[in-house]
């Protein structure tokens, strides 16, 4: 499983609607190279049908390969469909992979397992398969119940505990946060690692 976060990384609108259109497109990608999917986290943009950020787990032989392709800096060239009249078609955004923790991570956390909630018909509060994982140290929990199994939610919830932990180590540290700051602020502009243009998001 991979971790991999789109962000429109502080630029206007345009730039959260195509986080949007480039979801479509590796959501597409995935299906057309057997890659698995699903979407962790969700921030919605200021407009409609656009996101600031979204996180996906990917699972597959040929995740590591896609999640590697929207990986930096990207750019959308595109007229804004918002502002008919201004003059800039360039719009970037980014993509980050998240690192697969260390093994030794998993000694760090406590794992309780929990019944899953929310819908999902007959076979919800059936197991036990949620799971609330705490890193003892820090205190950081994080709660998954979005995989069909107890094991695949412990796997996605030691990730999202090392995202949180890595997040936390890059606020604490002044030098590096001066240096490569935070993923939403750390986005190069030019020299994208893939380009997309027009309405149909083409590339």
């Amino acid at each position: 499983m991979i971790l991999l976060q789109l962000s429109a990384a502080q630029g206007p609108d345009e730039c959260a609607l195509a986080v949007t259109k480039a979801l479509q497109r590796l959501l597409s990608e995935a299906e057309a190279t057997g890659v698995e999917v699903r979407v962790i986290e969700e921030e919605a943009g200021p407009r409609r049908h656009t996101l600031l950020s979204t996180l996906l787990a990917l699972e597959g032989e040929s995740a590591a390969t896609l999640a590697e392709a929207w990986s930096g800096t990207l750019q959308w060239v595109c007229a804004s469909p918002y502002r008919p009249n201004h003059g800039r078609k360039n719009w970037y955004f980014g993509g980050t992979q998240f690192s697969v923790p260390p093994a030794s991570l998993e000694g760090e956390v406590r794992f309780e397992t929990l019944r899953s909630s929310g819908p999902g018909g007959q076979h919800v509060n059936t197991t036990d398969s949620a799971v609330r994982a705490t890193h003892v140290a820090t205190g950081l929990s994080v709660k998954v119940q979005s995989e069909r199994s107890q094991h695949a939610n412990k796997r996605l919830a030691l990730l999202l505990i090392a995202r949180k932990l890595t997040e936390r180590a890059e606020q604490a540290d002044s030098e590096l946060r001066a240096e490569r700051r935070l993923v939403h602020h750390q986005l190069e502009r030019g020299n994208p690692r893939r380009v997309f243009r027009g309405e149909r998001f083409e590339g």
